[in-house]
């Protein structure tokens, strides 16, 4: 069994707890019978209710911490160099449709610098865990990114633009090429999963557009503690602070980088 630091214990304890009740409201959703308005209210009060439960626990366990919040915003604290940056239910639309394919994610910052970082699909049980420089771990194992050198043999997952929110033909362009070099394309609608799902080399990478830092933070660190790249699609060195990120082993990552950027782009190759 790994053994985990103090403030891990912490994330893990908090993040199951709101797991254990978005699967008591998972199970409630299964048997309403309500108008889609209904259950889009039921939905977001499970969010806004598992998000309550995350800061509430680790506010108690580490009073001072800032908080970084999907539904809730920024949240200052008397600890400048510590924040949580968290989202309670990521896969929200799987979780309406009653899809059980949705996590829990919780990530460290300490400085400007992401330090631990744990996912959780209450769902399965399935925990991923990492910790900086202590590698990355699922369900207690240790993690390594898959091994896979050719492109035609990769397994490759994505995120679709949602309507408004990012450039659905830049996308199109992109599907088109990596849909003409790798072996599959898988869309599950949960990033942050899909990330650790690179960690644990069930995907051989993942790449999307206009994410936010809550869906990723916790993934990108497992990713590169699991012997990984992660890179930012546009100028950006960051692909936490940019939301436009491929991930993958190295041995691919190059290749799919140059088939992810559109033509003329000039952007960075810094994993």
């Amino acid at each position: 069994m790994a053994l985990r630091s103090p403030v891990l214990n912490v994330m893990v304890m908090a993040a199951e707890k709101a797991g254990r009740k978005l699967v008591r409201d998972f199970g409630e959703l299964e048997q309403l019978q309500v108008s889609i308005k209904g259950v889009g209210d039921f939905v977001s009060a499970a969010d806004l209710k598992a998000e309550k439960i995350l800061r509430a626990e680790l506010s108690k366990a580490r009073p001072g911490f800032g908080f970084l919040l999907e539904e809730g915003g920024v949240v200052e604290g008397s600890d400048t160099e510590h924040r949580w940056i968290i989202d309670p239910l990521d896969g929200t639309t799987n979780f309406l449709h009653g899809i059980p394919h949705f996590a829990v994610s919780i990530a460290l910052e300490r400085a400007g610098e992401i330090v631990a970082g744990v996912t959780y699909n209450p769902i399965t049980n399935e925990l991923f865990t990492a910790e900086k420089g202590s590698g990355a771990f699922f369900n207690d194992r240790r993690l390594r990114v898959s091994g896979r050198r050719k492109a035609d043999e990769a397994v490759i997952g994505t995120g679709i633009p949602h309507k408004g929110r990012g450039e659905h033909p830049v996308f199109v362009r992109q599907l088109q090429r990596i849909m003409n070099t790798v072996a599959g394309v898988r869309r599950m609608g949960s990033a942050s999963l899909d990330l650790a799902w690179v960690a644990a080399g069930r995907f051989d990478g993942f790449w999307e557009s206009h994410l936010s830092p809550w869906d990723v933070a916790a993934g990108v660190l497992m990713i590169r503690e699991a012997g990984g790249y992660v890179s930012s699609l546009d100028t950006t060195a960051d692909p936490v602070a940019s939301g436009n990120l491929l991930a993958s082993n190295e041995p691919l990552h190059h290749g799919l980088l140059a088939l992810l950027r559109e033509p003329g782009s000039n952007g960075s190759d810094k994993s």
